[in-house]
This record gives structure tokens, sequence and C-alpha cells, in this order.
């Protein structure tokens, strides 16, 4: 009678009304391996280097230094990237392109093959749309659902271990509305749950962009209730919370707020957010630099750190424009070429400030991470 009971109760997980809870049908096996992941992401000290720049957008920033777009510069470029001397000392993981997915580096090896030899966990962005909401004044949701799980497949079976997808968000004076909102975090929890049932960790990055005049207290509130909707979303739809990872925000004034914050107070707010709505089943958060510099960006999260007292989340980096951006300016008059071996260096530099500040042993320069008012300038 009791193993009866009990096969009933396994089969109620799965087929009845807690079908859907806590990634109940995946396999054990299957569960442990979206931890492990997880916890190589996770390993403190270490962060993840963003290269999923389409080739359109990292197109762009070729040409504003002279470099040509081609798909060779932009192999070669990812190259020095994954395999500079040293930056997997400080690097867990690696988001992709689809195009880099399938790429080589020069001595013949995929690069998620030569990446994981690293003992860097190579990741993919799947290709995805912007749509505009109809009736929000211009809010909008991502569009990639669609064949979603064929596409997770095939990155799986090239050596993707996990996968990120970026709800962008607005704050003005009538959004984030509830609409965006709702949309935005449903389709972040659907996406999380096709990835984990074709074996990725799906890394899920709501990011309320730093544009506008909102104080920091408004951001607190505000990513409180976006995060909140998502978790809620995430439980509703089966995810397995301890296979996942949050990518996100830092919690910042807007960019023209008129009142100042210290680096410190950036950080207590990052922290308020996360203690309030954050599960503790998430084992980690990898902040997006979301358009801040290298310095503001470091400092912050070394507060961050240096602020999080007993909070169990690994909290660390996942940057892209604040690493990389510092690195097209060395191409400057160069003819078109890039100095890889320049960049390089440079660019283990600027891992080993970011290591140190996921750690909160970095010491910042004087006002380094603090939001400056902006000074209204008389007629």
């Amino acid at each position: 009678r009791g193993r009866g009971a009990a096969t009933t109760r396994a089969a109620l997980r799965t087929t009845g009304n807690c079908s859907c809870h806590g990634g109940a049908h995946l396999s054990a096996m299957a569960k442990a391996q979206l931890q492990i992941t997880c916890a190589s992401i996770c390993t403190p000290g270490k962060g993840i280097t963003a290269c999923d720049e389409g080739p359109g957008t990292i197109g762009g920033r070729f040409e504003k230094v002279g470099v040509e777009n081609t798909e060779e510069n932009r192999r070669a470029y990812r190259q020095m990237l994954f395999e500079a001397p040293g930056a997997s000392e400080h690097l867990s993981a690696a988001i992709l392109d689809p195009e880099t997915m399938y790429q080589k580096n020069d001595a013949g090896v995929l690069f998620p093959e030569a990446l994981a030899k690293l003992g860097i966990v190579p990741g993919v962005k799947p290709h995805l749309k912007v749509y505009k909401l109809p009736g929000t004044g211009g809010e909008t949701v991502m569009q990639g659902l669609d064949s979603l799980a064929a596409r997770c497949k095939e990155y799986k079976a090239a050596g993707a271990k996990f996968a990120k997808w970026r709800s962008p968000l607005v704050i003005t004076e009538s959004a984030p509305s509830d609409l965006a909102i709702e949309a935005n975090m449903r389709d972040l929890a659907r996406y999380a749950l096709i990835c984990q049932d074709e074996g990725l960790v799906p890394i899920v990055e709501p990011d309320v962009v730093m544009q506008g005049t909102h104080d920091l207290e408004t951001a607190i509130a505000v990513n409180v209730k976006v995060q909140a909707t998502l978790y809620k979303a995430m439980l509703d739809h089966g995810v397995f919370m301890e296979g996942t990872i949050l990518k996100t925000n830092m919690v910042n004034p807007g960019l023209d707020c008129p009142v100042s914050y210290t680096a410190e107070e950036i950080a207590e707010a990052n922290i308020t957010t996360l203690r309030r709505v954050m599960p503790v089943a998430i084992p980690g958060v990898n902040f997006l630099s979301g358009g801040q510099n290298l310095e503001d960006a470091a400092a912050r999260l070394n507060a961050i750190n240096r602020t999080k007292g007993n909070s169990p989340w690994n909290l660390s980096f996942s940057w892209s424009a604040a690493l990389q951006m510092p690195l097209f300016e060395l191409c400057k008059g160069k003819g078109g070429k890039m100095p890889l071996e320049e960049m390089s260096a440079l660019y283990v530099k600027e891992l080993q400030v970011a290591s140190a500040a996921a750690l909160g042993k970095h010491t910042p320069g004087p006002e380094e991470g603090a939001h400056v008012a902006k000074q209204l300038v008389a007629a």
C-alpha cells in the first residue's frame, strides 16, 4: 500500500495539479546536470564575458574604429576574448552569438570545445527579434519562442551548456506598464522551461535600462515588481529554479536623475531588491553593465559584494561593452588592423578588476561608482 501511494504521488507530480512544479518533468540526472553547470558559472571571483553581439552590432563597433566587418575579423576578435593569456583565471563562462558557435580557433578547434578545455562554460544567445506592443507607447517584447526548442537542441549538440534571453524594459512616467512586464516575464519563463527541457541552463535577463530621470527609490520599486513577476511566472511554468541563473541590470538611478548617490547607496539598493524578492534557490546573479563604463560597473559591483552580508547568492559580472569598448579604442589609427596582443593585455587587466570586484576586493578610484546629479543649465 505504501509503495502504491508513493507511486501515485510521483505520478501526480507529472500529470496532476502539481505537474508544473520545480521541473517535475525532468529526470534526476537532468536536474543534476543543470545544477553542475550553474555551479561552474557561479564560481566565486569569476564572471561571464558576453560576446553575443550579432554581426551587425559588432560590425558597427568595428566600423567606428576603422576595422572592416568581416567574418574573419569577428572570429579573430572573439578568439582573443576567449584565449587571451590569463583570461580563463577570471572567466567562468562566455556567451556566444550563434555564428561564433560554429567558428574555429587558429588550431582548428570549434570555439565551444576550445572554451570547455579552458574551463570556460560555453553558452549561446538564441536569435531574437524586437516587437513593439501596440497601445503601449513603444514598449517592447522579444520574439523568439517559435522553434526555440529545435534551436536549443542544435546549440546543445554544438557544445552549448546554457542560453541567455534578454527582455529590456524602460522607466518613464507611464512605463513599464503591467502589460509589458507581464508579457516579457512570461516569455522569459517559457524560454527557461524550454531550455531546461533541452538540457540547457537558462540565464534569464530582465533589463531595466538606465535611460531616464527616475531616482533610486523608483528604480528599487520597479525592479522589485519586475523580478517578482518573473519569479512567479517561472514557478507557475514549472521551471527548476535551482537550475537557472539571473542576469539583470544593476539597480541604478536614471542617467539624467537630478539626485546624487554614492556607490554604497547604489549597492544597498541592489541588495535590498534581491532580498525582497529573489529566491534563495537561484544560485547566482551576473549583473550586466548596461551602459556603465568599467570603472563605475566595477566600483558598484565591489560595493554590492561588500554590502551583501549573509545573502546566499554569488554576485558577479556578465559584461560586454564595459570590457570591450576600451579595446576598440586601441584600434584607432591602426589602418584597419586590430592590435590583438595589445588588446589582449588590456582585456586581462580589465578582467582582473572585474574579478576582484566580484569578491569585494577591488579598490575603486575616488568617486568611481557614484551617480553625479545632472546639473540643470539655465536658459
